[in-house]
């Protein structure tokens, strides 16, 4: 791994070029264009300067009140009118600087992320909106957006990006983000995922989706100390055959702390932080956990669903001299009670939120006045 393009000296101007030429190629959304940028930058200090004169307004008017009831306070009167010039203009100084350093941040993160995907043999792209990878975290919410995107195609297909998506509204809008790596397989496999137990929360796991706990599989030896193991009822031994004791010691040496979810001809790797970053350490962590798993998967694509053996007998049929049918190997696929996990009910999640509005209904009620008086 070449990290150099992500902590080097840079030139200004190229940064500017390249930024141009993003905008003239439509890589960013055009609210990062130049005419939206500066129209941005204009309404926010405007109301940065609507509301601070109101507030400034209103600490002169205590300091002149102040002054006034203040023996010889003539002074101070004449040095309070002042004040709140004074401090709103360093209010409106520090607001254009923070925003104009904010895009420049920007600008200088798309340059050094570009020139470190081709420092590396990969492509960068800034913005990408709704995906439409099948992973769990890619079909929920709303204003659902990738960025950052690394991408490499040798060995195989490999996109390391943050993502974004929003839940609620109002005051209970919430914007949850998360880090992946998705990895493209060669055939398609059971909907398999590993949660990882180094990175649950409090009250059980950190993932958005919740699966029914009859289809969590024990493996041999410690590697259910690090993950809970999910497969579709019936894929069991499909799973064993996946996960065989080497390629089990991999993901516990090398991505016990991220959720792993294998669906269709995807592996994606979670984490709940930005993967795509300017921090050389954090790429020699994802860039050794794929390179640890990438040599393991060739065995994975020998994988065949048996439960396909009678549609491929059915189509070796129509074709004269055909094999004898224990012969016949099934097509790549996955039959439809492997493609998806069964989802859960999350109980304790249910059983938190029922005891706080207990909680607050007997609190409100005056009952627990009773027993502390």
């Amino acid at each position: 791994m070449d990290a150099r393009p992500l902590i080097e000296p840079i030139d200004r101007a190229a940064v500017s070029a390249f930024t141009a030429e993003l905008r003239r190629d439509g890589r960013v959304p055009a609210a990062f264009g130049g005419t939206s940028a500066a129209t941005s930058v204009i309404v926010v200090v405007v109301v940065a300067v609507v509301f601070g004169s109101m507030a400034v307004s209103m600490l002169g008017t205590i300091i002149a009140s102040f002054a006034a009831s203040t023996p010889g306070g003539v002074g101070f009167v004449l040095l309070s009118s002042f004040v709140p010039l004074i401090i709103l203009g360093v209010a409106f100084a520090a607001i254009v600087f923070a925003v104009t350093r904010g895009f420049s941040g920007t600008r200088e993160r798309w340059y050094r992320l570009d020139r470190f995907a081709r420092a590396n043999g990969m492509t960068y792209l800034p913005h990408l909106g709704q995906p439409g990878l099948p992973g769990m975290i890619f079909g929920l919410g709303s204003a659902r957006q990738a960025s950052d995107l690394v991408r490499g195609d040798r060995p195989r297909f490999v996109e390391f990006g943050n993502y974004r998506y929003t839940t609620g509204s109002g005051k209970n809008r919430t914007t949850h983000r998360w880090g992946y790596v998705a990895i493209k397989l060669d055939v398609p496999l059971p909907h398999i995922v590993l949660d990882a137990n180094g990175n649950n929360a409090l009250f059980g796991s950190n993932l958005p989706a919740t699966f029914d706990k009859d289809q969590r599989l024990g493996l041999e030896g410690d590697f259910d100390e690090y993950f809970s193991l999910y497969c579709p009822t019936g894929y069991e031994r499909d799973a064993l055959y996946l996960f065989t004791p080497d390629i089990m010691a991999r993901f516990i040496d090398n991505a016990a702390a991220l959720d792993v979810e294998i669906v269709d001809d995807w592996l994606f790797l979670y984490g709940k932080r930005d993967f795509s970053t300017l921090d050389p350490a954090t790429w020699a962590w994802l860039f050794s956990v794929v390179g640890a798993l990438l040599d393991k998967f060739a065995q994975w694509a020998r994988w065949r669903d048996e439960r396909l053996r009678a549609d491929a007998a059915a189509s070796a049929s129509a074709v004269p001299f055909t094999p004898p049918l224990d012969a016949l190997r099934p097509p790549p696929g996955v039959a439809p009670p492997g493609r998806r996990l069964q989802k859960g009910i999350p109980w304790v999640s249910f059983v938190v939120m029922g005891a706080v509005v207990l909680f607050w209904l007997v609190s409100q009620s005056g009952v627990l006045g009773l027993f502390f008086r």
